[in-house]
This record gives C-alpha cells, structure tokens and sequence, in this order.
C-alpha cells in the first residue's frame, strides 16, 4: 500500500514539475510573443477606407470611386437575422467565448489528425479573424497563431462584442470588388443590408470563407450547396424556423451585380471633372478612401439634354463630309458572333456594333454584336437586321475621286465583312441606319449664371472613345465670341452704344520681324462709320481693332483677367479678335457675368462635400446668411443673405452688354436662334481659317457656352462658322431645357433709361426702323450724325466719343 502511494506521489510530484515547467514555458512564450504584438488599441481609432460617392443636385447617386468598394454600416443599422447569418456560419459562440473557442479548436484538432495530408481545418473565431485581418498577416505558421490568440484576448478585454463585430462585417472581402457587408448587399443584390430577405442573408455570409469559391457565376451548385449549408445552420442556431429555411432553399440565387463606377449614363466627362478637383483638394487617399460624400451641381435632365446636343451636332457635321469606310474588318463566315464580340465597342453611345453579312443594291444584311453572359461567356443567340438605301442616303464618298457624289447603292458603302455601328431607324424595328464616330468634336457647358454652378458639362463625343475633356481642358482660340468684353470695357470707359466707330481699312506695323497686319471683316468689306451696336451685332473686325487701339490693349489684358477669360492676355491687338487661348468652361462663366448684373462668379461642379461622419468640410456657397440658424419665428426679421462677391462690372454695363447680345440673335450673326421662341443673348465666334467654331449665350437663368473643332486644329471647312456650326447646337439645348419655362425678358437695372434710335445711325428715331437703347444716367443718343472729309484718311462724327471713336488707325492682328 505504502508502495502503491509512494508511486501516485511520484506521478504527482513529476505532473505538478512538468505543469510548472508547460506553465513557464507557455509564460515565457506569452512574455515574448506579447512584446512583440502591434498595438491593438488602434481599433478604436480605425476608420476602414470607403468609397466617394457623387450625388446630383436632386440627390441621384451618380458615381463612386474606390480603391475597396466598401460602405461603413453601424452594427446597429445591420438586421438581427444578417447577424445571425454570419455567426451561423463563422462562430456560432461569438457571444459566449472570450475570443478564443476551445471546443472549437479541440474539435478542429481531431479533425486535423484524422484527415492528415488535407488542407487542416480551422477554429478561428469572429474576434481571431478581426486580429488577423486589422493586426497580422495571413502568414500559416504557429508564431502568427500565437499571437493571434493572445490579440484576440485582448481585444475581447477591451472591446465589446458588438464592436468586434461591426469591425468584422465591414472589412471582410466578399469577392467581385465587394468589402464589408454594406458594398457587398448592394454590390450582389443591389440592395441594402435591411432590404435582404433570408436566402440572400444566407449567401452573403457564405461568401467570405471563399468569395472564388462560392462565385455566384463560375461555381453556381457550390455556391447554392454553401448558401444552404449556411441556412441550415441558421435554424440549428434559431435565426430562421424550418419553414423560411426551406422556401428559402428552393429559391435561385438571383445574384443582380450593381453596376460599378458611373451610375448615370450621359454623366462621364462631369463625372471626371469632380474626381479631378477632389483629388486637386483631397489627394488620392482622401478621394479613394475618405469616404466623401459629395453633392455636386449636375441637374441629371440637362446633362443628358446637354450631351444628346453636342452629339447630334457633331454627327451633323461629320456626315455631311460622307462616309470613311469600315474601321474594322472580320469574317463574317461561320459563327461571326465569337469575333464581333471582341471588338471593343463604344459603351456610352446608344449604337450597336455589326457587321455586315451580305451587300447588295437595295440592302445589306448585318449581324449584331452579341452581348455576354454573367459568367463572361458569349451569348450564344445571334441577332441580325437589314441596313436599306435609306440607311446609307447620308454616306456620300468622302474622299477620292467621288468625293461629294451620292451613293446610289448600299453595296457602294458596306461589303460583306465591315464592322460598322447601326442605329435603329425605329424602334422596334429590324431597319437600322449607318452610323460613324465623328471626327470632330468639342465641348459644352450649362451655368447657372448668378451661382457659378455647372448644371450640364459635354466633353465630348465618347468619353470611352477619349477621356480628354474639351470643355475644361481644350485652349482653343474663342475668335469673336471675345469680342463682348472689348465692348464691355468700352461702355465702362465712356462708350455708350450709339458711339461710332470707324469701319474702314487699317494696317499696324507689328515690329522687326513680324511685319505689317491688315485686319479683315469676314465679308471682305467696309462698311464706312458704324455704331458699336452695330459692330458687334455684325461681328466686325475692324471696328473692334480700332476700338481695342483705341482703349489701349493693357486695359483690354486687365479686362481679360477680371472676367477670368485669360489670366495673362499678350497685349498685342490681335488678342482684341479673340486669338489668346481659353477654355468652354472660362468662357461660359465669364458670359455668366453679364448674365447676373456683373457679379463674380466662379465656376464649381461641387455645391458640397460632407466626410464620413456627415461633418460639411466643404460648401461652394460662402455667402453670409444672417438670421438662417433660428428654429422657431419669434417675431425676427427675415434672414438676409450677406453677398460679398466681386462686382466685376457695373450692373447698368452688364445689361447695356446683354442688350446688345441679344441684338446679335435678333439681327446680327446668330439669327438662327431667334426659333428658340425666348430671349436670348450671346455672341458666335470663329477663327482663322475655320478652325474653331464657338457660340456662348444666355436666357436671363441661363447661360451656355459651346465649341466644335478638330482635336488637332484644321479646318472645318470654308464657311463653317460659330453661327452655322456651334449655335445650332445652343439652339436645340436651349429649346428643350426652357420648354417648361415662362418667356422671361432680361432683367434692366435701376437708372436705366430706355431711349428709342435709329440703329443705323446711333440717333434718336423720328421714324423708320427703331430699337429701344440702353443708356446710363449722363448719357443719350447724339441729335446729329455727320461725316467731314470723307476724301481723308480721317472721317469725323459729331457724337460725344467721336474724337476718341473715329480715328485713323495705324495697327491690328487678325
């Protein structure tokens, strides 16, 4: 007996000593593993990167950005059942255990020995997971393992359980670019996380053990048999009765991607313009994972009025130059659909890629670009239609020596293996019409003219076709669309618009080396003395020479500057006629000016910026509001809005301007847009050799800028002018977005006086033709109009400037 205790004393003794010596072991183990852990307290602090998202001035969402597609949603915003899901499949314990599961890793253990050579099971818990993935690398080796655990003791120490798991659910990866719960409901189901039902709770948190694994496309039975396994746990674990449970089995997995990047079509040039100036005033990492929320000044029916305008302009212009012939060529033997199916094709665009099957006199039979299936595969249904002499009328030969002529047949055009871009000739139909990406193109803005807000913004033609954005980027010289702000200088330094100005030739010595400059009038003519009115009306160069001469050109540069048209205008005359360099955008808001009475405006794509907490870290609108932050009428006065802006100009000049604008749409270069049935003001622009065609005008709300030209500047054509070319393209914009609104006339400030004249002659009317004129207080029409000697080179008026208006003039650039 004594033996048989000495002997139990003995394997106590040796198991206490091995204990002892285990726990100094695990001690030692815990002591260095623990010097070495990263600072886990950082959690409280994380903020996991989100995406910016764009919104419309109504609130449309419009874009995202994002390095991780992810959206932050507070545990308290998550259902209880898409909890339930998640524990179900990862941790059923999660709220018993302090972080680490040991009937899980026991159970794990066995399960490894008996299956040696496999893959080995884990026991990770929800709390494991978020040390790993916040803290660790995904390195498999015990040394991690350690210190995964001692972490995750830790952090169930120091955080609540809720905050483990809100951390969990938004930063695991749920596979096609989706992270976090949030990103992924909207990303799979285009949902959000409180509109999911059971089936698809279930999938989501089947998802991130392996998102490859289980995609919903290229493993469709693995990823239904891992949803079901994870439902079935879910009524084991009492989330869901076994009633819901096997419904929900039976239902597909219905997976609707929400489409990524731009979520309103027409919108991309825009679009682009933001993410630029974010990134301009955040930098990469507060765009790509600052989480912004930015509304931005984009009205979503003029955008979409703004591009359709710009397009049909440009299209107009391309094919009335004709046809180029195919871009691309395949076989159209066989199964063509696999082969036109690569061919990149323009996705903004409302046309179809084909390809011609069969050309004949009448028709060509053409095949349809087939779309592709989730999984990336080619659909296999293949479409075709018929493209008639009605759909080729347009394609005349455009070059050689049939160049101009008209096609007769569609075999002419088209043959048997041409990938083109049809259009439907109606909807519904199986008729299609040739199209061709134009080779020209140009930019368009819509303003807001009293804020400075860009409603509408074209880049373009195709931003897939070229992301370059000739709205904002493009210098191009605005030729005399420049010309109102001669004039403007002018009435704010004596002028008055029935001051008269000499139309007769002139010629500047430029210097060594540059030699003698004639200006000259698009008609080639002179029209002899002239009214300012008159001059800008009918787009005369010569005059505005002669009245930048006679202002001198530093006034002129410094005018330039304070519209914002250019920042550094060379003071040489031939900048009068517009040949610096600006953009669209500089130029609409610069328009937007005499529009809104001479206030300054600068022009934003962004009305605000909130960060991820909702805090406003950005609003365009600085204006002073006093009174605005009372939450009850207590008898206050109203609030009053504080305007501190810059008057750039005299209010009275700005309408004297306007005036004469929509002069120049009711009797001078852009006549055509008297069919817009509203007031109209603005001014065409063309430069040299045809190169540049522009129109910027305005309605009293309202202010729009365009331009069209080649990429590479040539010219358009003899006789493509800013009337002919860009102001039709104002025109079909302003018609639709004013359609819904009243005929406003433009606004006339206080101390106008509104005298009728002669317009021919600048003088007060005693019959005939007669206009009313803008003069300011001081000033009025002359009583007589006289011409002295006009056999010398100097002609005389009696007007109150004719000693500084007519003058021999010895300069000028064209």
């Amino acid at each position: 007996m004594r033996l048989l205790l000495r002997f139990f004393g003995f394997l106590f003794a040796t198991g206490a000593l091995l204990a002892l010596v285990g726990a100094a072991v695990i001690g030692v183990f815990v002591l260095k593993y623990s010097r070495e852990l990263p600072d886990y307290e950082q959690l409280s602090k994380y903020e996991p990167p989100i995406m910016t998202r764009l919104h419309a001035n109504d609130g449309r969402l419009i874009a995202e950005y994002a390095k991780e597609r992810r959206l932050f949603v507070p545990i308290q915003s998550v259902p209880s059942r898409l909890v339930g899901s998640f524990l179900s499949a990862e941790d059923k314990s999660f709220y018993e255990h302090g972080g680490l599961d040991f009937f899980g890793i026991a159970r794990a253990a066995v399960t490894n020995f008996q299956n040696a050579g496999r893959r080995p099971q884990g026991a990770s818990t929800i709390t494991q997971q978020v040390a790993k993935n916040f803290l660790l690398t995904s390195d498999q080796n015990y040394e991690r393992k350690i210190k995964e655990a001692l972490l995750s003791l830790r952090i169930e120490q120091t955080y609540s359980k809720d905050r483990i798991l809100e951390l969990y659910l938004n930063e695991i990866y749920f596979g096609m670019g989706a992270y976090g719960v949030g990103a992924a409901s909207l990303v799979y189901f285009d949902k959000a996380v409180n509109e999911l039902d059971l089936a698809e709770s279930a999938y989501l948190a089947a998802l991130p053990k392996a998102p490859n694994n289980y995609h919903p496309y290229r493993y469709p039975e693995r990823a239904m048999e891992r949803r079901n396994w994870v439902i079935d746990r879910m009524v084991e674990n009492g989330y869901a009765t076994r009633e819901e449970a096997d419904a929900a089995k039976k239902e597909p997995l219905d997976v609707k991607p929400r489409p990524t990047g731009v979520q309103l079509a027409d919108s991309e040039y825009f679009n682009e313009e933001v993410r630029r100036v974010l990134y301009e005033r955040y930098g990469e990492k507060g765009l790509y994972e600052g989480g912004l929320s930015v509304r931005t000044t984009l009205d979503p029916k003029l955008q979409t009025l703004a591009r359709k305008s710009l397009s049909a302009g440009l299209i107009r212009f391309d094919e009335q130059r004709g046809w180029r012939g195919a871009p691309k060529e395949i076989d159209p033997r066989g199964d063509w659909g696999v082969a036109l199916a690569d061919v990149p094709a323009l996705g903004d665009t409302p046309w179809k890629l084909a390809v011609v099957l069969d050309s004949g006199a009448s028709e060509a039979t053409i095949g349809l670009q087939p779309g592709r299936e989730k999984s990336g595969a080619v659909e296999r249904e293949r479409v075709t239609g018929r493209i008639g002499l009605e759909g080729v009328r347009w394609a005349k030969w455009a070059t050689g020596p049939e160049r101009g002529r008209a096609v007769k047949t569609v075999s002419q055009v088209l043959k048997a293996g041409d990938v083109v871009y049809v259009e439907h000739l109606k909807e519904g139909s199986t008729d299609y019409r040739l199209r061709q990406v134009p080779n020209i193109s140009g930019g368009m803005v819509a303003m807001d003219p009293f804020t400075g807000r860009v409603l509408a913004l074209a880049g373009g033609f195709s931003y897939d076709e070229s992301q370059f954005n000739r709205a904002t980027q493009a210098l191009r010289q605005p030729g005399s669309s420049f010309k109102p702000f001669i004039y403007a200088a002018a009435l704010d330094n004596g002028y008055t618009p029935s001051s008269v100005v000499l139309d007769a030739a002139i010629e500047v010595d430029q210097g060594p080396g540059i030699g003698v400059w004639r200006p000259e009038n698009y008609a080639k003519k002179f029209y002899g003395p002239q009214t300012l009115r008159f001059g800008i009306e009918k787009s005369r160069n010569v005059m505005t020479v002669r009245l930048a001469q006679d202002m001198g050109m530093p006034l002129i540069s410094e005018y330039a500057k304070r519209f914002g048209v250019m920042d550094d205008l060379p003071r040489l005359l031939s900048m009068s006629l517009g040949a610096g360099e600006t953009t669209v955008l500089r130029m609409t808001a610069a328009y937007a000016m005499f529009a809104n009475g001479g206030k300054r405006v600068v022009p934003t794509v962004i009305d605000r910026v909130q960060d991820r907490t909702g805090k406003t870290v950005y609003r365009h609108d600085d204006r002073q509001c006093i009174g605005c932050t009372a939450t009850a009428w207590a008898n206050q006065d109203e609030p009053k809005i504080v305007d501190t802006r810059e008057q750039v100009l005299d209010p009275m000049t700005a309408y004297q301007v306007t005036s004469m604008l929509e002069g120049v749409v009711l009797r001078g270069t852009a006549t055509s847009l008297k069919s817009v049935g509203r007031p109209i003001a603005g001014k065409t622009g063309t430069t040299n050799d045809y190169k540049d065609a522009w129109f910027v005008g305005f309605s009293p709300d309202l202010v729009v800028g365009v331009y069209l030209g080649y990429d590479k500047p040539h010219s358009m054509g003899e006789g493509e002018t800013g009337g002919e070319v860009a102001a039709p393209v104002f025109g079909e914009f302003m018609k639709a977005a004013l359609a819904d609104k009243p005929a406003t006339p433009f606004r006339v400030p206080p101390g106008i006086k509104l005298i009728r004249i002669n317009p021919s002659t600048g003088m007060r009317a005693d019959g005939g033709k007669v206009i009313l004129e803008a003069f300011k207080p001081g000033t009025a029409p002359p009583d007589s109009y006289s011409i002295i000697g006009q056999a010398s080179p100097r002609s005389e008026t009696v007007t109150p400037d004719a000693d500084r208006a007519v003058r021999q003039g010895t300069g000028g650039l064209y």
